[in-house]
């Protein structure tokens, strides 16, 4: 918001392109925005949305008509779609005509409020991908936010995790999964969550003052540290096996195949090299 010009900073400065933007009005920072409600104009066609920042710039009919009908055709919006009212339409038509009348206005950066959180799954899978493509073809900045770590990590070149209004780790998504600041970003990113469990249920790790983490997937690898659970609750997933158990406090699961036999206890084989550590009192990684 206060990127977009909705809110100025109580200090620092703002530049895009190290051009100082930090008081200039909304319109001229050259900054898209898709917002969660969609925020259309509920009585107007979807042409007349799409075109409306056009008409607000002042360009000749002629103009507004080749630039609508070409961002329409970018976000497959047909020429039947663009003469109906927008609240005729469904919930994934009207998220593609807010995106529409965001890239129509060519923003050096598109700024996305978590676009896709109105939508079902199925839908929600296919604009990510949708929006994925135009990302690539538009070659502009977007900026995108969303709680969803599933979109964070397919869609984005460089993640920034944040918790209370604090960075705890920016990075491309396979350093943000592999290797976590601490354990808000390990438990943050991953489904189900990294597994938390201390040190003193493993003899063989002579650490003090340490939590050990363990992905779900990494609970049954063949390895040096050997563990029996009680399986409290399975899940099958399709192809995976989810099985939830109790470590000491600490609630745990295990990803395995589909076609692993979960009884009800579970034999863990730890591999040493799977596991991360972090400092019990601040959480940060060690």
């Amino acid at each position: 918001r206060t990127l977009v010009g909705f809110i100025t900073p109580s200090k620092g400065k703002i530049k895009i392109a190290d051009k100082e933007v930090t008081h200039l009005p909304v319109e001229k920072r050259e900054i898209g925005m898709v917002f969660q409600s969609y925020a259309l104009f509920p009585t107007m066609s979807v042409y007349d949305n799409i075109a409306f920042g056009l008409r607000v710039q002042k360009l000749s009919k002629d103009e507004i008509d080749k630039k609508v009908r070409a961002v329409a055709a970018k976000i497959k919006i047909t020429d039947e779609q663009l003469k109906k009212n927008v609240a005729a339409l469904s919930g994934g038509q009207q998220q593609r005509v807010a995106l529409a009348r965001a890239i129509v206005l060519e923003p050096k950066i598109l700024c996305l409020d978590e676009p896709l959180s109105n939508l079902d799954a199925k839908l929600r899978v296919q604009m990510r991908s949708e929006i994925k493509k135009l990302h690539e073809k538009l070659q502009t900045t977007f900026i995108y936010v969303t709680h969803d770590q599933t979109e964070a990590l397919t869609m984005g070149d460089r993640v920034v995790v944040l918790d209370k209004g604090k960075i705890q780790q920016a990075a491309n998504p396979e350093e943000i999964y592999n290797n976590p600041s601490n354990t808000f970003v390990a438990g943050f990113v991953g489904s189900p969550q990294m597994n938390f469990i201390n040190s003193e249920h493993f003899p063989n790790i002579n650490k003090e003052n340490v939590i050990l983490g363990i992905r779900p997937e990494k609970m049954v690898t063949g390895g040096d540290l050997k563990l029996t659970v009680d399986v409290e609750i399975t899940e099958l997933l399709g192809s995976e096996k989810i099985a939830y158990f109790n470590i000491g406090d600490k609630k745990c699961s295990a990803k395995l195949s589909a076609d692993y036999d979960i009884g009800k206890t579970l034999k863990l084989s730890i591999n040493p090299t799977d596991i991360y550590y972090f400092d019990k009192k601040t959480g940060a990684r060690v």
